[in-house]
């Protein structure tokens, strides 16, 4: 295998960066930036550790990310499987990035920044669903926020829906946990417990 082993080589390959991809970088929100993120159900945290990497989607309604000002943003840590990947990495190293993507938009955004997690209370009542608070709040300072052109979701064909995949062909979680504890945990009950399980647990 050749491979790519100095930053020399890289950029005679790839070239320069264009103009126009430096120059959409900002180091805090602008308007424009702020209509994006507003529109957003969804996005991908990025977070590193002693352990490693970590990506956790993160998703609710549009507008569940809070725009404090133009250089801070909160999200809710709501309900999960209490791996807390995220968070035990953000305690330890406050680097991470934020990827925005928008149904039916190719455009994503990214936003890079520091992180720490608040668990003032009238925070965390703020962010309340019915009576359920998240047990935590990160907060973003931001660094950088840029957006990134929609060839890759072009590409992917993501937005299209006759393509997507029918999840009838496709391993339940159950038939993973079951494969991956040989048949201890899983199988066919943990999925069928599944969506009433999420229900009670969804915030």
């Amino acid at each position: 295998m050749t491979t790519i082993t100095t930053l020399e080589q890289l950029e005679s390959i790839y070239g320069q960066p264009i103009e126009q991809s430096l120059v959409k970088e900002a180091g805090s929100l602008t308007p424009e930036y702020r209509a994006l993120i507003g529109v957003s159900p969804f996005l991908a945290l990025a977070t590193t550790g002693p352990e490693g990497l970590d990506c956790s989607p993160r998703g609710e309604p549009a507008g569940f990310i809070r725009v404090v000002d133009d250089k801070t943003l909160m999200l809710p840590d709501r309900r999960g499987n209490n791996r807390a990947d995220s968070l035990r990495n953000i305690i330890r190293d406050p680097r991470v990035a934020l990827l925005f993507l928008i149904p039916g938009v190719g455009l994503t955004l990214r936003v890079i920044g520091k992180a720490e997690l608040s668990i003032e209370p009238e925070l965390l009542q703020s962010f309340a669903v019915g009576e359920q608070a998240p047990r935590s709040v990160i907060v973003i300072h931001i660094d950088s926020v840029y957006f990134q052109c929609p060839k890759a979701i072009m590409r992917s064909e993501l937005w299209n829906p006759e393509r997507h995949v029918d999840p009838a062909t496709l391993p339940t979680p159950g038939q993973i946990v079951g494969a991956l504890t040989s048949n201890v945990l899983g199988g066919e009950e943990f999925d069928k417990a599944w969506p009433e399980r999420a229900k009670a647990g969804m915030w």
